[in-house]
């Protein structure tokens, strides 16, 4: 098959990655729970995949940056963990469903308010209009590092340079991560959410959550961390107060593999994607049934939108008769899809790889074009 779903999760992994997952299956044990050998060396190597994942994303130390299944998980620590009665929030029309509902069920629960920032007619956030909504009780700014929906880039550095110092600022890294340079004292970051399974190239169950020294998130999940046994309370120092139970080794050592290797081809994937997404829609303006709703960009996401078709019969098309993947629909991201004005009927989201190439993008626009003419 031709997978260009690599927005939803990476369809090709490195070797490298597989081979360490494959060895931590045979040989891992519980880190951080016991004294022997094995225990100890999967401890290291835990330590070792935090160590890195501060370095690349220029964090605020080792013991800031915790391991969760995925991304929606570390986006619910950040929310849930952070915010407090009272407390107002400003996102985006961009936003995932992993920050929107969690923003509604705080706002049920009459913990806090939020506004949500609308967008152009371009499907852009203009930075005046972001801050207008910022009032004396906003505590957060949760913005995407990218839209799953179309690969648009919102200006991160730019938003947070203007923003009072009091606003914390969160940034759900899911598409961002491993494609663009999330650096977090760079560009002010205070939250960054990450998804190992798409741009870093680990396996699906990994993710993590990277904070600053100016919050202290407490704990969704309680249980046993290895540390202070006899206490029935949770430790109050990091990472053990938000890992509870056991985490995932082989996940972990993928999530290590991951970074590593974008450590050494990020530049390169970058000039790749951004090559590819232009290629591809390039190749779309032959066809005048379709709409695009991309740009080039380095996170491989180019949307379009069929005159003929439900984007999901496309997709659903494409599978069954081409053994081409794609995704149809509205991504997790209603709130995008009103302001693009793409609900009825949502999108055909492509999104590729560093591992694609050019020739499978010719596949996939003779069977475009065949869609259209059938």
């Amino acid at each position: 098959m031709l997978y260009f779903d690599n927005a939803a999760s990476g369809g090709r992994k490195p070797d490298s990655v597989l081979s360490a997952v494959r060895s931590a299956m045979q040989v891992c044990a519980n880190p951080g729970r016991s004294g022997h050998k094995l225990a100890l060396s999967c401890a290291n190597v835990v330590q070792s995949c935090r160590n890195a994942l501060n370095e690349y994303f220029d964090g605020y130390g080792f013991d800031r940056a915790i391991f969760t299944k995925n991304c929606t998980e570390a986006l619910n620590i950040a929310l849930f963990g952070t915010l407090k009665k009272g407390d107002h929030v400003v996102a985006t029309c961009m936003e995932h469903n992993s920050v929107l509902r969690p923003l509604a069920a705080l706002q049920a629960a009459g913990v806090i308010t939020y506004d949500i920032c609308p967008l152009d007619e371009q499907g852009n956030i203009h930075v005046k209009t972001l801050l207008s909504l910022v009032k004396e009780n906003t505590r957060l700014v949760a913005i995407t590092s990218a839209s799953n929906v179309t690969g648009a880039t919102p200006p991160i550095a730019q938003i947070r340079a203007q923003l009072p110092p009091r606003v914390l600022f969160l940034c759900d890294g899911a598409q961002g991560g491993g494609h663009l340079p999330l650096r977090m004292r760079e560009l002010g970051i205070d939250l960054l959410a990450l998804a190992g399974h798409k741009g870093l190239m680990a396996i699906q169950g990994s993710g993590a959550l990277l904070f600053s020294d100016r919050i202290d998130p407490t704990p969704l999940l309680f249980g046993g961390t290895g540390s202070l046994s006899p206490s029935l309370e949770m430790p109050d120092f990091y990472p053990d107060a938000l890992e509870a139970g056991t985490l995932s080794f082989p996940a972990v050592v993928s999530l290590l593999e991951g970074v590593r290797y974008i450590s050494d081809h990020e530049r390169q994937h970058r000039a790749h994607l951004l090559s590819l997404t232009a290629y591809f829609l390039g190749g779309l303006k032959a066809f005048p049934t379709y709409r695009t709703y991309s740009r080039p960009n380095a996170c491989g996401i180019v949307a379009f939108q069929s005159r003929n078709r439900d984007s999901e019969e496309i997709a659903q098309i494409l599978s069954d008769d081409y053994d081409i993947a794609v995704r149809g629909g509205l991504h997790c991201a209603p709130l995008m899809h009103d302001a693009l004005k793409t609900a009825d009927g949502g999108l055909v989201r492509v999104s590729f790889s560093p591992f694609n190439s050019e020739k499978e993008v010719d596949e996939l626009l003779f069977a475009l074009e065949r869609v259209e003419k059938s």
